[in-house]
């Protein structure tokens, strides 16, 4: 694994000969933009000219500031800490993700299209229209640390994570169907077939799976469509759980 040193701003493996643990790290989650920087990029020297002036080396520096200002050595960022041009890291990477969010001891969910100043809990805010929101793959990303903290576009704390897994991915889109049952198998812990062209059948089975090994009951907690009514205990789509949404404001 990779860590970002948030002072020296240097990429450093672990474990290594000299240091055999992982040291504690805080971990960001973000959407990609058109100036990113690769691991690459980091680890060039000396420095390529103009890397200071992109848009997504000034977020790594605002992620080292802010994990460093309370106490932080070192920061996980998935642009810079995977070398994406290696196929087996890159597949390694996919499948410790989950796991790596897990064990930072916070992440930072950077939100740069919500200004830092608004009431997440207001009707209508950019907070809850953010893109961040809607995305299949960043789930994991807010579920699966114990701690989250949102950053507005200024990098101000606008609040931290309190809900029900279901109900996160509600709102979320995938290119196809099926994997707004795949992406959550990991969160909740199971295991299944993929089976590309099963369509909403895979959801059904993705909540048959959780109930073999959960009693959370909230799985339940869904409201369906009108023309779906006496179909069962079942959803037919993560859609089904939005009305359980809610953002709670911690600050």
């Amino acid at each position: 694994m990779r860590l970002l040193h948030t002072a020296k701003v240097n990429v450093e493996s672990f474990p290594s000969p000299e240091t055999p643990y992982i040291p504690d790290y805080a971990i960001l989650s973000h959407r990609w933009g058109d100036e990113e920087v690769s691991l690459q990029m980091i680890q060039e020297t000396p420095e390529p000219e103009g890397l200071r002036d992109r848009e997504g080396y000034k977020k790594i520096l605002k992620c080292c500031e802010q994990a460093a200002s309370v106490g932080f050595e070192y920061i996980w960022v998935d642009t810079c800490c995977i070398d994406k041009t290696n196929n087996v890291e890159l597949t390694e990477a996919l499948n410790s993700m989950f796991h790596w969010y897990r064990e930072s001891q916070v992440c930072y969910a950077y939100l740069s299209d919500v200004p830092s100043n608004e009431d997440p809990r207001a009707e209508n805010s950019q907070f809850c229209k953010s893109k961040w929101f809607t995305r299949g793959w960043t789930l994991q990303e807010l579920l699966s640390p114990l701690y989250v903290i949102f950053f507005g576009q200024d990098w101000k704390e606008i609040g931290t994570k309190a809900t029900q897994r279901m109900a996160w991915a509600s709102k979320r889109e995938t290119a196809k169907i099926e994997d707004q049952a795949y992406c959550l198998m990991g969160l909740f812990g199971v295991n299944m077939p993929m089976i590309y062209g099963e369509g909403e059948n895979a959801f059904q089975r993705l909540q048959l799976e959780i109930m073999k090994t959960s009693d959370d009951q909230s799985i339940f907690a869904w409201s369906g469509r009108s023309d779906k009514e006496g179909r069962g205990l079942l959803a037919i789509s993560p859609r089904e759980f939005q009305f359980y949404i809610r953002i709670l404001h911690d600050k």
